[in-house]
């Protein structure tokens, strides 16, 4: 058989192997998008400024026992990518509203299907691992079903994915910003990252993703989360922190990702300096707060000083065309 023949015999039998997961690098930066499944956009050609694709989403199945995943063809070319790219790809199951966890942790035996389904899952796939993202153990503020043994229930379900995925898979949850409806203590063991989700904690005339405490900020601020997090027993290397790359508005704004918003002629754009937080005024009113690239730069600096592991953005989509978040935050992450 020719050299020319040998190449193209294995060219063929690498497409025709299934995706293997590789293993999940314990050190280095993250730099995570959000992308779901119910939009087209595909992270390409920005694998290169990615570490890890979360994929949005999976679902507790109505039987409480497994998973079911949002469009599994879209998954399915996501881990594609990984073909030609060294990129992690995560299914992300939960989202907000997202029941079905509160009565799948509730049982020993359910945890251990679930479990096991998400192994499934990840090697079916080609996956790297699970990131769980239940809004929130204990609290039924999304409307769903919750139960004040939801907490210890989350732990044991923690303890139950790493068992079955072991060591080479990644396992990460995400975290509302300031720390609460987790045992941060109790995961710590099985957890290789935490997504601290940053944002929505405020609405106009207040900042959703503030990176310092001014009269603008909301609920907490990205300072204060971090803090917040360290405090419950969360190490500050498993520490990602959560940015936005859309706004929050007043009724009938319109359009607040990133991508809409600059294209905006009728607003003019202001800064907090205190906060480090951009915010749009319209008429004399505040209409919108969001996040753009010199407020990004700012939460980068702070995640390298602090020893932060990285930074993680909903949602890739929201970018403008010319990748100008992602772009920031990359830049911003990985630079020594």
């Amino acid at each position: 058989m020719t050299m020319k023949r040998l190449l193209i015999f294995a060219l063929l039998m690498a497409m025709m192997m299934p995706l293997q997961a590789g293993k999940h690098k314990d050190d280095g930066p993250v730099v995570a998008a959000y992308v779901t499944g119910w939009n087209e956009d595909m992270p390409i050609p920005d694998c290169s400024v990615l570490t890890h694709i979360n994929y949005a989403f999976g679902k507790v199945n109505k039987t409480f026992d497994g998973v079911t995943v949002q469009r599994p063809e879209r998954l399915r070319q996501l881990a594609e990518l990984k073909r030609d790219h060294e990129i992690y790809v995560v299914l992300s199951i939960g989202g907000w509203t997202a029941g079905g966890f509160s009565e799948m942790a509730s049982t020993q035996r359910r945890r251990k299907l679930f479990a096991k389904d998400c192994k499934r899952i990840v090697k079916e796939y080609g996956l790297d691992g699970i990131d769980i993202d239940w809004e929130y153990p204990s609290s039924s503020e999304a409307g769903i079903v919750s139960s004040p043994a939801d907490i210890d229930n989350f732990t044991q379900l923690m303890r139950e994915l790493r068992k079955a995925l072991g060591k080479e898979y990644l396992l990460s949850c995400a975290t509302v910003a300031d720390a609460k409806f987790v045992d941060f203590r109790a995961i710590e063991p099985y957890v290789d990252l935490v997504n601290i989700m940053m944002y929505d904690v405020g609405n106009p005339p207040y900042h959703h993703a503030a990176l310092y405490r001014s009269d603008k900020s909301g609920r907490v601020t990205a300072q204060e989360a971090l803090q917040a997090h360290l405090d419950a027993g969360m190490p500050v290397n498993k520490l990602v922190l959560g940015v936005p790359f859309y706004g929050r508005s007043v009724k009938g704004f319109g359009d607040t990702a990133y991508g809409a918003l600059i294209k905006r002629t009728d607003v003019t754009r202001m800064w907090d300096d205190v906060a480090k937080a951009p915010y749009l005024v319209k008429d004399g009113e505040f209409v919108c707060t969001y996040e753009e690239a010199e407020s990004l730069a700012w939460k980068c600096r702070f995640v390298k000083e602090t020893g932060m592991r990285g930074m993680m953005y909903w949602e890739y989509r929201c970018d403008d065309e010319a990748g100008t978040l992602r772009n920031t935050v990359w830049t911003g992450i990985t630079s020594h």
